[in-house]
């Protein structure tokens, strides 16, 4: 597991350090979007892979990895926006952003490790597709989460299903990155 753990940190330090590149290029302009835009963002990016992973070909140059990425990072933004409430045009400082970041990310690791230790790290055998179709069946769930005005009767939240989506990216990018090691 300690393999894992800074296969982990490996993969979080680079979104990260694209996520706070990016608001120093643009600011916090993704603070104006509500969940739903979120989901959508990370819908759209979940869709492209499975469609690249389906037809074994692409026309945008954009990888498979730098997609992965972009859904950690906006898993992020979606629990930052859970949390700071109401979706506004605001600009958030450099700093304030980079805690925000790191106190989601450090919500999701420890769900993983948790999660990891009860399973026995059992996503180390599952297919980069099926991570795929993890990541489409959780926004579906947020998506109705959110018609149901954000309540459950007996099943995980919103913030959850993010931690989740962050989660099987993280492990789809370790295994992409382990195979490519491997080749």
């Amino acid at each position: 597991m300690s393999q894992t753990n800074q296969q982990y940190d490996l993969i979080i330090n680079s979104c990260k350090d694209v996520f706070i590149k990016k608001a120093t290029d643009y600011g916090t302009a993704w603070r104006v979007l509500r969940l739903i835009s979120v989901v959508d963002q990370i819908f759209i990016k979940a869709l492209r892979i499975r469609t690249i992973q389906d037809l074994k070909q692409q026309k945008v140059k954009d990888n498979i990895t730098d997609e992965f990425k972009g859904i950690i990072n906006y898993g992020v933004i979606g629990l930052i926006q859970l949390e700071l409430k109401e979706s506004k045009i605001e600009e958030l400082a450099t700093t304030y952003v980079q805690t925000l970041y790191s106190k989601q990310i450090t919500l999701s690791k420890d769900t993983m490790l948790n999660k990891n230790h009860d399973y026995g790290e059992a996503w180390r055998d599952m297919s980069q597709e099926s991570f795929t179709d993890l990541i489409l069946m959780k926004l579906q769930r947020i998506k109705q989460i959110l018609a149901n005005d954000g309540k459950t009767i007996i099943s995980e939240g919103i913030d959850a299903n993010f931690v989740d989506i962050i989660n099987y990216s993280v492990f789809a990018l370790i295994l992409i990155s382990e195979k490519e090691t491997n080749h």
